[in-house]
């Protein structure tokens, strides 16, 4: 098991962006540099991957792929085409998006998130964009969500046989899909699942925390690791189950100590469950 996550610290070179992962302890490691890094820089960066032995777990798209604004949609399809050349580049895991809203916000929840016709669209942007880079060393991935497709194993299975395209893979985030309070009170059993049937296609995986609220109306918040109810002993056990360099990051943190903190959380209750984390 290899452990990642963002950094928030300002670097421009291999050298001062190593020195951060250093400090942060990580030995997976998200892209350093998009694709409009020169060629130069982005050899520089991996010849510093392979000299630490790091892996790169993740390229990030983060744009809207369906998109009502067709400028918006049309700019995020090229970047998300850029992107998994990228990663198909640095042999990276994954190029990771999400399947996108249709609404004002970008990954916002909205009704027609849900319909045929948008369903229809997702399928046919994720394999507009493999198509464009028909990638040999990577997988397009699609983060797991709380509130689009897909929110749940079984419908991210029907995705799978749906996009028809060897180079579709799984990018595994079990906090967002914990979205209700069955999922929330049997987390352990669900994280379970989501591994399960998912396994085989998991590509890369997001590490954090989660805790709902004793309220009438169902509040769960995201937390980091340790702040919630995620047992992060079992969660070790079953990324080691994917082989021994699955990557998982942690995310969504303010700052770089905040970071460490929960990388160190993580690490502290791999070794617990007698789990290596490289």
């Amino acid at each position: 098991m290899r452990i990642g996550g963002g950094i928030e610290k300002p670097y421009s070179n291999p050298d001062e962006w190593y020195k951060l992962v250093s400090e942060l302890g990580y030995r997976a490691v998200l892209a350093p540099v998009d694709y409009r890094a020169s060629r130069e820089e982005k050899q520089a960066y991996l010849q510093c991957v392979r000299e630490h032995d790091l892996v790169i777990g993740e390229v990030g798209v983060w744009k809207n792929v369906i998109s009502l604004d067709n400028d918006e949609r049309r700019t995020a399809m090229e970047y998300s085409i850029n992107q998994l050349e990228l990663a198909d580049e640095l042999g990276a895991y994954c190029c990771v998006n999400i399947t996108g809203s249709r609404g004002e916000i970008w990954d916002g929840f909205y009704r027609d998130n849900y319909s045929k016709d948008t369903y229809a669209l997702v399928i046919d942007s994720i394999r507009e964009i493999i198509d464009a880079v028909k990638p040999k060393r990577t997988f397009y991935t699609i983060e797991t969500m709380p509130w689009m497709v897909p929110d749940s194993p079984d419908e991210y299975l029907q995705l799978i046989q749906d996009v028809d395209r060897k180079a579709f893979g799984v990018h595994l985030d079990f906090v967002n899909m914990i979205n209700c309070p069955k999922r929330y009170l049997f987390c352990d059993e669900f994280i379970e699942e989501c591994f399960t049937k998912l396994g085989p296609h998991i590509k890369s995986i997001h590490g954090k925390d989660v805790i709902m609220e004793n309220a009438y109306t169902t509040l769960i918040h995201e937390t980091m690791p340790g702040k919630g109810i995620i047992n992060y002993q079992k969660v070790a056990v079953l990324c080691e189950s994917l082989g021994p360099d699955t990557s998982l990051f942690v995310e969504h943190l303010p700052n770089f100590e905040s970071y460490m903190k929960a990388a160190s959380y993580v690490r502290e209750q791999a070794a617990l469950a007698g789990v290596k984390t490289a």
